[in-house]
């Protein structure tokens, strides 16, 4: 069938199954489960208002519970067997996995990205923001600033591969410190630090995310309160920490973690940087190198990792209440 027909019916079954389903089951709901008879017509009408919008709600009710939930128990289930599938162990895979030395590397370093990267790049993002206000080119500063955005983490970790190269005809680093005498070096093997010239191209790429955000947030504060701080003798530092930042806190925390959930989720930096070597590993690439060998360990870890995100989600969805 053509990619074309297929769309059509696509688009055709799709819509006409929502109109089909809401058309039916008011339908249903008002002339069968509460029809409007006259000795209880009023009540009927207020039954049927208080069912009517979880009619409404049903269908993504069912698409969460089958794409969110159901996988959310699967992946449980499945982490509480053996490798291949037909040995119930328990919470085997969970004890093996924190007794190994790999998995607590791996946590630790997941716990140094979600400190660093988020904190660096709203800091970054919001200093950016601030300067570039005041320039007359701070539009060109800001597109050149976003632009890391528009590049994959994969590209990315390439062009940083490079900066980080040991030669000193590649590596930018190496080459300064060669010309200063100093012996070449591969920043990705130094111990613990070479975590941190990785997190640093997530920094660099979230930035400019970061930046746009709170810059429209600064916009947005009435000049008013600006011009009666300066009145009263504020100088430039005070008006931006004590006036600007906690009128633009609630989006602050907005970027900060939106910026943690990416910074959970990343894979494809470290994976292309190091492999996971040097102890540089983390929980997702912790993850894949049991996924082709070890389901119930690897779903263990998926687990894991949900866990370590649910709190900051839950956080996330309370402020943005906060907000409305």
């Amino acid at each position: 069938m053509s990619p074309i027909i297929q769309g059509i019916l696509t688009i055709f079954i799709g819509v006409g199954g929502c109109i089909a389903y809401f058309y039916g089951s008011n339908l249903v709901l008002d002339r069968v489960i509460f029809p409007a008879r006259s000795d209880d017509h009023g009540r009927n009408i207020r039954r049927a208002t208080m069912v009517r919008p979880w009619l409404f709600l049903l269908p993504a009710i069912l698409a969460l519970g089958l794409y969110l939930v159901y996988p959310v128990i699967g992946s449980f289930w499945r982490s509480l067997f053996n490798r291949s599938g037909d040995v119930f162990i328990g919470l085997g895979n969970y004890t093996e996995m924190f007794g190994e030395a790999g998995f607590r590397t791996a946590l630790l370093n997941n716990f140094l990205w979600v400190i660093f990267v988020p904190a660096g790049a709203t800091f970054f993002g919001l200093l950016v923001a601030q300067l570039t206000d005041r320039l007359r080119w701070g539009a060109i500063a800001k597109s050149l600033i976003f632009m890391p955005m528009a590049i994959s983490f994969v590209g990315a970790s390439l062009i940083w591969k490079f900066v980080y190269a040991a030669d000193p005809d590649i590596g930018i680093i190496n080459a300064i410190r060669d010309s200063m005498g100093f012996a070449p070096v591969d920043p990705l093997q130094i111990p613990f630090w070479n975590n941190f010239f990785i997190m640093f191209i997530m920094v660099w790429m979230q930035t400019g995310f970061a930046m746009v955000i709170l810059s429209a947030a600064l916009r947005g504060i009435p000049e008013e309160t600006i011009e009666a701080a300066i009145v009263d003798g504020a100088n430039p530092f005070q008006v931006f920490f004590r006036i600007k930042v906690p009128q633009i806190a609630g989006t602050i925390v907005v970027v900060w973690t939106t910026i943690t959930f990416l910074t959970l989720k990343v894979f494809d930096i470290v994976y292309t940087m190091t492999g996971g070597n040097f102890d540089t590993e983390i929980l997702p690439s912790y993850m894949m190198d049991y996924m082709f060998r070890d389901d119930g360990r690897a779903t263990a870890v998926a687990f894991v990792i949900m866990l370590i995100v649910t709190p900051v989600m839950i956080w996330n969805i309370r402020q943005a209440r906060k907000e409305l």
